[in-house]
């Protein structure tokens, strides 16, 4: 049976035009698992087998799977990164940015880091519930925990599931500190929240603006709040004393990288105090997902775009090696460096302050009804 959903980009289709994207979604493509003994690919038999297929393609809808957790924080010894642990409501993420550096990972589950990683979510119903009992663990000892660290924790699914909204509340009973990080203007539903996390200095939101462009992000990040709206929702949580900051992340050398100081500027406008940034990354899969993006939005711009990735990757697309995954090396990176710290300085934006880990206490367990005694 014919499988569209796996054909992938760089496959030989005899001549074929390319697959059109689906409506609202950012790959085109479902690249095989990595892990996969096989690959599919569309082929034309002669009788006009992929006739109106290739037309147009109906929209794909998103469907939720729950996953039995046996624990939900994951921790890491990366130097590259601010914090040691997270937590991730979510795997996988509708907002579907083609660049999301964690679509990776939906390998692990035996689906393709591309539209699946966009359409078929897992969802841990039972994550304040698991997140309370490592937390009360002996010996556990608090540091900031990242929420949103691998998929945004304020992706539509969480106006109805809610679980964000869950694991902060349990952070804010046992005074754990915690940082966010999304592309949504839905974190402002949990604004009391947060306002009462920020009271005790135990939170610090991140929104990610990757472009002013509207329509830049309309293609690259398709079911993302709008730039306008990320930064709508910076100036929210700054009125509400809430510690926000701006990351312009992932710049793309030819593509966005002109609007870093023009991101900054906006974002210290609207509130923010911090900012920081990253240069693109394409480990493994998201390669072929990112070139295929880019030559069906921006043919005329495609190479050019991958020269200059490659100048900041040692001649390569991707380099993993820490220290400089995060921001490439070379002319071409020290420049977007140096440009960052300039702009970063003239708007003020300043290194956030350490968020308090002093005050991390479980609250006592409830005391269970007293048992009825028998009479016999």
């Amino acid at each position: 049976m014919l499988d569209m959903m796996h054909a992938p980009p760089s496959a030989d289709q005899g001549g074929l035009p390319p697959l059109p994207a689906r409506k609202g979604r950012g790959a085109a493509v479902n690249p095989p698992c990595r892990f996969d003994a096989e690959t599919r690919a569309p082929f034309d038999d002669g009788w006009n087998t992929l006739g109106g297929e290739l037309d147009a393609l109906p929209p794909l809808p998103t469907t939720l799977t729950r996953e039995a957790a046996r624990s939900v924080i994951s921790y890491n010894q990366s130097p590259d990164l601010g914090f040691d642990r997270a937590v991730n409501p979510y795997r996988g993420c509708e907002h579907g940015c083609v660049y999301c550096y964690a679509r990776p990972t939906h390998a692990y589950l035996g689906l393709s880091p591309g539209l699946d990683f966009e359409t078929r979510l897992l969802f841990k119903p039972d994550v304040a519930e698991l997140l309370e009992r490592e937390l009360r663990r002996p010996g556990y000892v608090a540091r900031p925990l990242a929420l949103g660290s691998n998929t945004d924790p304020y992706q539509p699914v969480e106006r109805t599931l809610k679980l964000t909204r869950a694991v902060l509340e349990v952070l804010e009973r046992f005074g754990h500190p915690v940082s966010v990080v999304t592309k949504s203007a839905g974190v402002l539903r949990d604004l009391d929240l947060l306002r009462a996390l920020a009271a005790r200095r135990l939170v610090r939101v991140w929104l990610s603006v990757t472009t002013l462009d509207a329509a830049l992000a309309r293609r690259m990040e398709p079911r993302a709040a709008t730039p306008a709206r990320r930064l709508e929702a910076v100036a929210a949580l700054a009125t509400a004393g809430v510690p926000v900051g701006v990351l312009a992340a992932p710049m793309i050398p030819g593509l966005n990288d002109v609007e870093l100081e023009r991101i900054l500027a906006a974002a210290a406008a609207a509130g923010a105090g911090s900012a920081g940034y990253v240069l693109l990354r394409l480990p493994l899969e998201i390669r072929q997902i990112f070139e295929d993006w880019l030559a069906r939005h921006y043919p005329q711009r495609a190479r050019h775009v991958l020269a200059l990735v490659r100048e900041t990757r040692a001649g390569a697309l991707n380099d993993s090696r820490f220290g400089q995954r995060m921001s490439g090396t070379g002319a071409y990176a020290d420049l977007l460096a140096r440009r960052f710290a300039r702009a970063a300085r003239q708007h003020g934006l300043e290194a956030p302050a350490p968020l308090d880990c002093t005050s991390f206490a479980p609250p006592p367990l409830p005391v269970p009804p007293a048992a009825q005694m028998s009479l016999f």
